[in-house]
C-alpha cells in the first residue's frame, strides 16, 4: 500500500511543491563566521599492541614523524606474522612507557608518560617536539573516553575497516585547517555563578566532547574540542549559550518561511524532519513522502523546544527528529528527555503528542506515522515572530494552548528550568540580595519603593536567589504555568512602607530591616546607648556622632 501511495499523483505533486519551497528558502548564515585554526605538521603517534602498531606505522611512511607506544601485548605469535612485524617500520622508535594522560586536539596533542618514576612528555622524548599532531589509537578500549573524540584522534581498536579508513585519512590531516566557532557565550545572562554562589550547571552535564568547563566560575567553551553538537545551547535556560551556525533566530526564520510557503502551495500541513548534516543527510532522498520537509542541522540537538513548538505553531502538523547510529548516546538521552517533556506539555493542553524521535528503520517507512498525524486537528498558522529563546517557546506554547484546551493549570514538574519563587514575607527584609544575583531579572526591586517583584516567565530555577538570601526566606517550585496571563504578569512577592529617619524624616530602609537590626545588635553593650542611631539615615547618623564629639571632646578618649 505504501508503494502505491508513494507513487501517487498527489505525492508527486507534494514532492514538486517541496522542491520549489526548498529552492526558494535558505537559512541565513553569517558570511564571515568566526573560526579557529588547526595546524599539523604530520607527527603521528600510534598506540596499541606492538605488532599491530608497527604494521600500521609502516603504512604511514609519508608522515613527517612516526612514534609507536606499545601499551598491550602482541596479538599473535604466528611466525609469519612476526616476520612481517619485524620487517615493518624498522626506522620507527617504539616506547613501552605507561600512559599517564592524553589531552589536546589536532596539532596539539600532549601525551604524558611515566619515565624513571617521573612524568614526561613523550613527544619531547621521542621527537624533540612540544606535541604530537595526530594519534592513531589501536588499543582494545580508547585511551580518551569521550563520545565525541577530539579532531585528529583516530580510534580504530582492532577493526580492520576502521584502520583502513584511518590510514587513508591521516595523511590528509597535514596542513592548516579552519573550523567554525559553533557557540557564542553571553556571560551577562549566564546563571552559572554570581556573587560567590554556584547556580546553573545544565550545560556542563550535556557536552559529549567535554569542551565546556567552569574556569574561575565562568563558563567557557573550548572551540578546538567543540564538535557543534548544540546540546549546551539546547540545555541553556537563559540563552547565554547560543548556537551560531545557524543562530537560533535564523533557524526560526527559516522554519517559519519554509512552513508558510509550503502551506500556501499544498493542500496538507507539512511534517518537519530534523536530521544531522552527515549520516542523517545521507539517508534523505526524493523518495521521502512529499509532505515531509527535511531540515539539516550540524547535530540534531541544535534545534530545541523553542524550534519544535514554534514549527507546530506556525502550521506544521508534526515534528520528527532523526536519530542515527552516529548520534552520541548522551545526545540521544537528552533528546528523549526534552521530547518527553515537550509532549507532556502538549498533552496537558489538549494537543496530540506531535513530537517524535525516529530511527533509521522508521525513516524508511514513515507512512504509519504520517497516517496518524494526518488525522490530527489542523492548527491555523500563528503570526508571532520569534524573539529570544524563552519568549519564543512560551509564545508557541500559549498559541497551541489557545487552539486546543485553553488550559490554565500549573503543572508541578521536577528538574525543569521553569517555575516560581516563593518568599516567606515574615522572614524577608527586602535586602535585595536575590535581585542582585538574578541573571534573567525575574526578580526586580521596587525602585524607590521597598518592594520585591517577580515575573514567572523569566525564572530559570537556577537557585542563585535561594542561596543568596541571608534570611533563608526564598524557596523554589519548579513547574510550568499554562496560564499565560499569570505567568507573564509582574507579581508582588513583598512590599512594605519604608522606615523614615527619626531625625530628618527621609526614608532610608525597610521597616523589617531596621527591626531586624534592633533585634540583632540592640542588646549589645556597644550599641545599647545609641539605639536611636540605628533609626537614622546615614547622613544623620554621622551628624549625630560628630555632635556628640563636639559636645564632649574627651569622651572618645575616655
Amino acid at each position: 500500500m505504501s508503494n502505491s501511495v508513494s507513487n501517487s499523483p498527489a505525492q508527486q505533486a507534494l514532492r514538486q511543491v517541496r522542491t520549489e519551497v526548498q529552492q526558494q528558502t535558505r537559512i541565513l548564515q553569517n558570511l564571515i563566521p568566526p573560526t579557529v585554526s588547526y595546524a599539523a605538521e604530520g607527527n603521528v603517534l600510534v598506540i596499541g599492541p606492538e605488532d599491530l602498531a608497527r604494521l600500521a606505522a609502516d603504512k604511514l611512511s609519508s608522515m613527517a614523524g612516526r612514534v609507536i607506544l606499545a601499551n598491550e601485548a602482541i596479538t599473535s605469535q604466528d611466525e609469519s606474522h612476526l616476520e612481517r612485524v619485524m620487517a615493518a617500520a624498522e626506522d620507527v622508535e617504539t616506547y613501552y612507557n605507561n600512559i599517564l594522560s592524553i589531552k589536546g586536539f589536532l596539532g596539539q596533542f600532549q601525551v604524558t608518560v611515566e619515565q624513571d618514576g617521573n612524568a614526561a612528555a613523550l613527544s619531547m622524548v621521542a621527537l624533540r617536539k612540544a606535541h604530537f599532531d595526530l594519534i592513531l589509537d589501536m588499543s582494545q578500549a580508547p585511551i580518551i573516553q569521550l563520545e565525541m573524540l577530539p579532531p585528529g584522534y583516530f580510534y580504530v581498536g582492532q577493526d580492520a575497516d576502521k584502520l583502513a579508513q584511518a590510514l587513508e585519512e591521516l595523511p590528509q590531516m597535514v596542513g592548516q585547517f579552519d573550523k567554525p566557532r559553533y557557540v557564542k557565550i553571553n556571560a551577562d545572562i549566564c546563571a552559572h555563578y554570581r556573587n560567590g554562589i554556584n547556580g546553573c550547571n545544565r550545560c556542563l552535564n550535556f557536552c559529549p566532547a567535554d569542551a565546556i568547563k567552569s574556569i574561575e566560575q565562568q563558563i567557557e567553551v573550548d572551540p578546538y574540542l567543540c564538535h557543534g553538537a548544540g546540546s549546551c545551547s539546547n540545555a541553556c535556560p537563559t540563552g547565554a549559550l547560543s548556537y551560531d551556525l545557524p543562530t537560533p533566530q535564523a533557524l526560526h526564520s527559516y522554519l517559519h518561511k519554509l512552513i508558510s510557503r509550503f502551506l500556501a502551495q499544498a493542500s496538507t500541513a507539512p511534517v518537519i524532519l530534523f536530521h544531522d548534516a552527515a549520516q542523517g543527510a545521507a539517508l534523505i532522498n526524493n523518495e521521502l513522502p512529499g509532505e515531509v520537509l527535511p531540515v539539516a542541522l550540524e547535530e540534531i540537538t541544535v534545534a530545541g523546544m523553542d524550534h519544535w513548538l514554534g514549527a507546530l505553531a506556525w502550521g506544521a502538523r508534526q515534528v520528527l527528529v532523526l536519530n542515527t547510529a552516529a548520534t552520541a548516546p548522551s545526545l540521544t538521552q537528552m533528546l528523549q528527555g526534552e521530547l518527553s517533556f515537550s509532549n507532556t506539555l502538549l498533552r496537558e493542553i489538549g494537543q496530540p503528542e506531535r513530537l517524535t524521535l525516529i530511527d533509521e528503520p522508521e525513516l524508511a517507512n514513515l507512512w504509519p506515522l504520517l497516517a496518524q498525524s494526518g488525522e490530527w486537528p489542523l492548527t491555523p498558522p500563528a503570526e508571532f515572530a520569534a524573539t529570544d529563546k524563552r519568549d519564543t517557546l512560551f509564545a508557541a506554547l500559549d498559541y497551541l494552548n489557545q487552539q486546543a484546551g485553553q488550559v490554565t493549570d500549573w503543572l508541578a514538574l521536577s528538574h525543569v528550568p521553569f517555575g516560581q519563587v516563593k518568599v516567606d514575607s515574615d522572614a524577608c527584609t527586602l535586602c535585595m540580595s536575590c535581585v542582585a544575583t538574578c541573571p534573567p531579572q525575574a526578580l526586580l526591586d521596587g525602585g524607590d519603593k521597598p518592594a520585591l517583584y517577580f515575573r514567572e516567565q523569566d525564572c530559570v530555577q537556577c537557585g542563585l536567589c535561594e542561596a543568596a538570601c541571608p534570611e533563608k526566606a526564598i524557596s523554589l517550585l519548579s513547574g510550568v504555568n499554562l496560564d499565560a496571563t499569570a505567568r507573564q504578569q509582574q507579581q508582588t512577592l513583598k512590599e512594605e512602607a519604608p522606615f523614615e529617619c527619626i531625625r530628618c524624616g527621609a526614608p532610608f530602609a525597610t521597616q523589617s530591616m531596621v527591626q531586624r537590626m534592633l533585634e540583632m545588635v540592640g542588646t549589645h553593650s556597644a550599641f545599647s546607648a545609641h539605639l536611636d542611631r540605628l533609626k537614622m539615615c546615614g547622613d544623620c547618623r554621622v551628624k549625630d556622632m560628630f555632635e556628640e564629639i563636639l559636645d564632649d571632646p574627651e569622651k572618645q578618649l575616655r
